[in-house]
């Protein structure tokens, strides 16, 4: 199947109207920039002609999971509560149709020290790694320094859990990582301490089972943190910086497999650090990749033609196609499984 934009402002969903609400905010660290991402949603699905509708919900604020008159959720939350599959695990069992990755998958993805057994069992290479235990008895026991040689001289201290590069840190020898990695396991629980790879970071946006344009990221400080992320304007997103077509295909192959591995579905962004030798180093997936006008997958996504509302559009048909796949293989049919066009 080849991505194409829409030939105009029509679509399926236009002519056989649903109601969409975006689901945002949440009670992750990353409130803010979900709240942001769910405006730009809106705002996408409008221009298109969508009747759309916003909620900002927590796990005890979810009236509007029983509002019969929404057809399909749109989840733009980040973090705790969004990304990792509680909220899946919700509409699930209340039978609802939104986007993105199922429950496991989305637990898969949230989790960097699982998700990193599965590239590997993918065939995808990962940095080496160790899973920090932050208690006294097995610090005591384990003399993590001489591991933590063994595996490299520089690294990065990643929560297990945490997106957006929140809680991540490099540290240039054992002794630091080891200082770093308790400091991260007291504020944000367990982490890893991960063997730092010198080389070019790049990303590869999935949609619909296929590869985007490959994006090299350059910031100034030479660390895509929070910052880089989102309040340095020096931060660089560039494309067709690599021209060697048998990489760009290793790339992509590379994104799919580990898009596949994890079970993930609709959409999806998988972060990576190309080595001087050539080597594809997979560093984590994101099941609900940011989706504002400064994002990526929306970046890579117009690099090919695709506007917000078409990239949103397609996501909300994939989503629906996933339901339609899923009623084929149930009977008797559960109620409201049944799309209703009411407003």
């Amino acid at each position: 199947m080849t991505i194409q934009p829409s030939a105009d402002s029509q679509s399926p969903l236009i002519e056989s109207p649903v109601k969409v609400a975006v689901l945002m905010g949440g009670v992750s660290r990353e409130r803010e920039v979900s709240i942001q991402r769910g405006r730009c949603v809106e705002q996408a699905l409008k221009e298109a002609g969508v009747n759309v509708v916003t909620a900002d919900i927590a796990p005890d604020r979810l009236d509007i999971l029983d509002d019969k008159s929404i057809n399909i959720f749109f989840i733009a939350l980040h973090g705790t509560f969004g990304e990792d599959g509680a909220l899946q695990e919700i509409l699930e069992s209340k039978n609802l149709i939104y986007t993105g990755s199922g429950p496991q998958a989305s637990q898969l993805a949230f989790d960097k020290w699982k998700s990193k057994e599965y590239f590997t069992k993918a065939g995808v290479p990962s940095p080496d790694a160790i899973l920090f235990e932050p208690r006294p008895a097995i610090l005591k026991d384990i003399n993590i320094e001489d591991i933590l040689w063994r595996i490299g001289q520089k690294y990065v201290i990643k929560p297990l859990r945490e997106g957006s590069t929140i809680g991540i840190s490099i540290a240039n020898n054992p002794s630091e990582a080891v200082a770093a990695a308790k400091s991260c396991a007291a504020k944000f629980g367990d982490c890893m301490i991960e063997e730092y790879i010198p080389g070019r970071e790049i990303t590869v946006g999935v949609l619909l089972g296929q590869a985007l344009p490959i994006i090299e990221i350059k910031s100034k400080t030479g660390f895509y943190d929070y910052h880089a992320k989102y309040i340095d304007d020096r931060t660089q997103f560039l494309f067709d910086t690599i021209d060697d077509p048998a990489m760009i295909k290793k790339i992509e192959a590379a994104a799919i497999d580990c898009f596949n591995a994890l079970g993930l579905r609709h959409f999806a962004r998988v972060d990576f650090i190309l080595s001087a030798d050539g080597t594809v180093y997979t560093l984590e997936a994101n099941s609900i990749p940011g989706l504002t006008s400064h994002s990526l997958l929306h970046k890579a996504a117009a690099k090919i033609g695709l506007s917000m509302s078409d990239l949103c559009i397609k996501i909300i048909e994939a989503a629906l196609e996933t339901r339609k796949n899923q009623i084929s293989f149930k009977e008797p049919y559960k109620t409201g499984t049944q799309i209703s066009t009411n407003d």
